[in-house]
Order: C-alpha cells, then sequence, then structure tokens
C-alpha cells in the first residue's frame, strides 16, 4: 500500500494519542495537526514527539468551525485563544497561530489523503457542520470520527449523495464503541439468521489519563439521566468534578445513546432498538472496572438459540482500543477512497486495515 498523509483536528486525548499510534502502523505519515490555538503542517511529517510535549495537557482541544468564529470564545493575538505561553500546537516549531485552523487544513486537503476528527461533539450538529466545510472548501478523501450520537448518523447520511459527489469517503463512529465493538457484533452475528438481541458492556478506567481525556467524560456525563448533551456542555470544570465526586469517581451509565445501534440497524443486522449500550467509568482507577464484552444473542439457521461473546483484554487502556481502530478504519477508508468507493460507511461494514 502507498503511504498515507493525514491529519488530526484536535489534539486533546483522542488526537494526541492517535497521533502517537500512528508511529506504529505502516504507511501512516501524519502531516497535520490543529486545535483552536494554531495549526502545524509539515508534508515531510510532523515531528510527533514534538508535537506531543508542545500539547501535553491541552484539554481544550475545540477548533474553530465556522470561519473562524469558533467553537468557543478567542481572546488572543489575532484571535487566538492562550492559555500560557506552551499551549497547544502553536508551541510547536511547526506550527503556526491561526484564527481558522480547520480551513488551515481545508486549504491544504489536496496533499492530505485523510483527515481523523477528534473533536468533542457538544452539539448534535457539530461533526456534519464540520464535514460541510470541507464539502464547502472541495475536499476529496477520506474523513473518520469516533463520534457517539445515534442521531447524528442520520445527520451525515443526509449528506451521502454530496459526499460523493466530491469524492469523499466518510467513516462514521470509527473508534471503540461504536467502531470495534460494533463490527465485533457485525462478525458474531454471522451465527445466526435472526439476531434478537446485542449488548455492549463497556469498562474505563481512567485514573492516569484523566486530565488528558476530560472532553470524553463530559461527553459520558451527558448520557446520565439528569442531563443531556446541551447541559453537559454548559457545566465548569467543578461541577463536572463534582458529578464525579458525587458518584465516588465511578460512575455507571445505563442504556447510553450510542450509535452502535443505528450502525448496526444500517448495516442490516439487527433493530436498533434491539441494542444497549452501557459501561462503568472510575476515574480513581487505571484498571478497568469491568471486562469490556459484546454479547449477540441469536436463533441459529437450524432453530437454536445462542449468545455469542467478544471480550477486550482487560489491560488494553481506552486510547488503544479508541486509537488503533480508528486509525485502521482510515487505513481501509483510503483504499476505497483510492478504488472510487465514496459516500458515507459505518463500522459494521468494513473491517480495519493494519
Amino acid at each position: 500500500m502507498d503511504d498515507i498523509t493525514f491529519a488530526v483536528l484536535g489534539t486533546g486525548g483522542i488526537g494526541r494519542r492517535a497521533l502517537e499510534v500512528s508511529q506504529h502502523k505502516d504507511h501512516l505519515t501524519p502531516v497535520g495537526a490543529c486545535d483552536r490555538h494554531g495549526t502545524a503542517i509539515d508534508f515531510d511529517g510532523l515531528d510527533v514527539d514534538e508535537l506531543l510535549a508542545a500539547t501535553e495537557g491541552n484539554i481544550d482541544n475545540e477548533v474553530a468551525t465556522d470561519g473562524g468564529t469558533g467553537a468557543t470564545p478567542a481572546d488572543g493575538e489575532g484571535g487566538v485563544k492562550q492559555h500560557g505561553e506552551n499551549r497547544g500546537v502553536v508551541a510547536s516549531s511547526q506550527a503556526r497561530p491561526s484564527e481558522d485552523p480547520i480551513q488551515d487544513v481545508i486549504d491544504h486537503g489536496d496533499e492530505i489523503d485523510a483527515v481523523l476528527l477528534a473533536l468533542p461533539n457538544y452539539e448534535h450538529d457539530f461533526i456534519p457542520r464540520v464535514a460541510d466545510r470541507f464539502l464547502e472548501g472541495g475536499y476529496s478523501g477520506v474523513m473518520i470520527d469516533v463520534l457517539k450520537r445515534s442521531r447524528v448518523i442520520d445527520m451525515l447520511d443526509e449528506r451521502g449523495d454530496e459526499f460523493e459527489d466530491a469524492g469523499i469517503t466518510f467513516i462514521c463512529g470509527a473508534g471503540a464503541t461504536p467502531g470495534l465493538l460494533t463490527g465485533a457484533a457485525a462478525l458474531a452475528a454471522q451465527s445466526f439468521v435472526e439476531v434478537t438481541d446485542v449488548e455492549i458492556w463497556w469498562g474505563v478506567g481512567l485514573k492516569s489519563g484523566y486530565e488528558d481525556n476530560r472532553g470524553t467524560v463530559r461527553e459520558d456525563i451527558a448520557h446520565l439521566p439528569e442531563y443531556d448533551i446541551e447541559t453537559a456542555r454548559d457545566l465548569s470544570d467543578a461541577e463536572i468534578e463534582d458529578v464525579i465526586d458525587d458518584h465516588d469517581g465511578v460512575i455507571e451509565f445505563e442504556d447510553m445513546e450510542h450509535a452502535d445501534d443505528v450502525l448496526l440497524e444500517r448495516a442490516g443486522v439487527c433493530d436498533a432498538e434491539d441494542v444497549t449500550v452501557g459501561g462503568i467509568l472510575d476515574v480513581e482507577s487505571d484498571a478497568k472496572p469491568t471486562t469490556t464484552t459484546v454479547s449477540v444473542t441469536g436463533t441459529t439457521f437450524d432453530g437454536e438459540t445462542a449468545t455469542n461473546t467478544f471480550q477486550l483484554g482487560d489491560e488494553t487502556s481506552m486510547e488503544a482500543n479508541v486509537n488503533g481502530p480508528a486509525l485502521g478504519y482510515l487505513k481501509t477508508g483510503v483504499r476505497r477512497n483510492r478504488a472510487g468507493e465514496y459516500g458515507v460507511f459505518g463500522p459494521a461494514e468494513l473491517m480495519p486495515g493494519f
């Protein structure tokens, strides 16, 4: 396979780890990264170690999405929000401040095979709006996201014809869940002629990774019954800490609005209503509080009822299970794109590449 150039939007926990993991993937060259502080672009390949050092602790990873107005206010020189001299990609020698970091990436789109959207989805149409900007900018290539919300899939499907016309291969929900676990469920379903139930149950220990993944924790809190994506977005950091303290550092989630349901339905595996997703987040320990498991129950062609189960090793981290598959799906997306296959795909329709 020819080398693949890719860019990462967002340098919080997911974006940083994607850059790090890419060093262990053959034929992948990170050439661009941005957050709201600025943009780093180097078509000889980014110095990942330097960039990781520059963005360490950079949990504010949102970037401008509306012609520079941004997802959050800008208040620094040139409209770039600064949080100290050494925060964000602008601290890297490969980077420069920008009023519109996403546009910087779009402007270099002819030289970028794929774009990984590692951005917090605090508004339901946030990822689709970012995709609109790439459409408007004439981008032709691969786009990958690791979004969680079921309702966003329909918004992306509505743009399917536009993606096809533009030559974009868009793979949605390509992280762990949805993503790796959705694909595992699709494989486990092959034993059955009818799938009656899919249960995804995850465990994440996040003590040492909490600072890098505050955005992910905030998104998860939005799945608690007393919150939604809007109210969670408006919580202060102190209020997030209060929620965590109220649960003694261990939060259990049930019936989450995870896109696994609609992604499995669109792949023909089962009805969305037959999929349930839940899990346990422990920010007081790095050990998983429970084993991550996918259970698929169905009926075989000869009338037997059974359950196929897939488990992730407890030693695999959240970062490994999100970023490894995301980059694997990115590589598959590039192969499909180079073969002329465009439009919207889900993780149950593809196998991630190595």
